[in-house]
């Protein structure tokens, strides 16, 4: 069932007070002093506290009730078909189910796994065309799904990349997906979309469908596509001096999946901010896949590598949103001014060992999520797919 489904969509003025923890997405200032947000038509236009924030004649009032606000979860790395099922694991209601992980946000690696995909010039470009006139009019859950991502192919030259930008398509599915293999063709096309604003995200790793090839840190970075996607494989990764030689050799975005290695994901992590360059760091799940759909895979991805890695929490948050948002040049992802009111509140999970929510998080456990606001909207109340929350938000108007 769709979340949404008795949620009434009040926009207008909401005020989410009694906040305990606030992360802000931001690596610079990852928590913010604040107790209180007001937003309004569904845009943040304040933040502090409540004593001190204008926040009378309220459409919808939240109290976080002491608990944690983060910005909403942001998937890098997802392959979407149309509305919200997936043939390649013939499920329905995944992009629903992964609201209640505390994603608010996708962004199409690549409509792949369409029966028939068209790999002429003229169908390709009408997918991607018809992919994001779709998920821009249809939001499933009220999820924001950027797709549209069309998948490189022999004989593609600049003014298709023009007519894409055109028509609103803003990135390029997985290089080396298609016929498009060699970095040196694809450096071609990449350097085209680029011209006309358009994103690109090249697969890194082993072959992961039929007709994939093995993409190399040479051809990566003879590319030099925007984001190195899941430079811990999706499924399998390169070697660990291939993976050091692309957090070295550019300063490309780096996409750890959920999907991919996990050894070689906390390596790229830990290379990456070794180099003082967390920024560049982004998380998605790479689904659904062989491996299948994960509603809680980037929850699962912040606290493995917070876990395993050694990272602060809040640190990590940050590569799930703000980081994302600025690499893909989206208004959300970040508690700011301005920028889109879309918040996940959560709590530690019940039982868990953990003192505070960084705790837990800190020691392996996922968090309770007790809402999930999009756009200024309610779009989830207590998640079913995360543990209970020890303290849940209350909707007082």
């Amino acid at each position: 069932m769709d979340s949404s489904q008795g949620q009434e969509e009040i926009k207008g003025k909401l005020v989410i007070k009694g906040i305990g923890l606030l992360l802000s997405g931001d690596l610079a200032q990852p928590i913010l002093e604040a107790d209180t947000i007001v937003a309004v038509d569904g845009m943040i236009v304040e933040i502090g506290r409540y004593k001190d924030l204008d926040t009378g004649n309220a459409d919808r009032i939240v109290n976080a009730n002491g608990t944690c606000v983060s910005p909403g979860l942001i998937d890098s790395h997802m392959h979407p078909v149309f509305g919200d099922w997936t043939p390649r694991q013939n499920q329905t209601g995944w992009i629903d189910s992964c609201l209640n992980g505390g994603v608010t946000t996708m962004i199409s690696a690549g409509e792949v796994h369409l029966p028939g995909r068209p790999k002429d010039i003229v169908g390709l470009k009408a997918l991607a065309v018809t992919a994001q006139r779709a998920f821009s009019l249809h939001k499933p859950g009220g999820v924001k799904v950027h797709a549209g991502a069309p998948i490189l192919e022999h004989g593609m030259e600049e003014h298709d990349f023009k007519e894409l930008a055109d028509a609103g398509v803003k990135s390029i599915g997985e290089v080396g997906l298609g016929s498009v293999k060699t970095g040196e063709e694809a450096k071609k096309m990449v350097a085209w979309a680029r011209k006309y604003g358009i994103k690109s995200t090249i697969h890194t790793g082993g072959p992961s469908i039929p007709g994939s090839n093995l993409i190399d840190a040479d051809v990566v970075l003879e590319a030099d596509a925007d984001v190195i996607g899941h430079i811990n494989g999706g499924h399998t990764a390169l070697p660990i001096d291939q993976i050091r030689c692309l957090c070295e050799s550019c300063s490309r975005a780096v996409e750890i999946v959920h999907n991919g290695n996990e050894i070689a994901g906390l390596y790229a992590m830990r290379t990456t901010m070794e180099l003082e360059q967390a920024e560049r760091i982004s998380l998605g799940t790479d689904a659904p896949a062989g491996s299948g759909v994960q509603p809680l895979g980037i929850l699962r991805l912040i606290s493995m590598l917070s876990s395993m890695g050694n990272v602060a929490p809040e640190i990590v948050f940050c590569f799930a949103t703000g980081n994302t948002a600025r690499i893909r040049d989206l208004n959300c992802g970040l508690i700011e001014i301005g920028r889109t009111a879309d918040f996940v509140i959560m709590d530690r999970a019940q039982h868990t060992a953990g003192d505070t929510l960084l705790e837990s998080i800190a020691l392996g456990d996922l968090p309770g999520i007790s809402m999930v606001i999009i756009d200024g909207v309610i779009r989830c109340r207590r998640s079913r797919n995360t543990p209970p929350a020890e303290t849940l938000a209350s909707l007082e108007l």
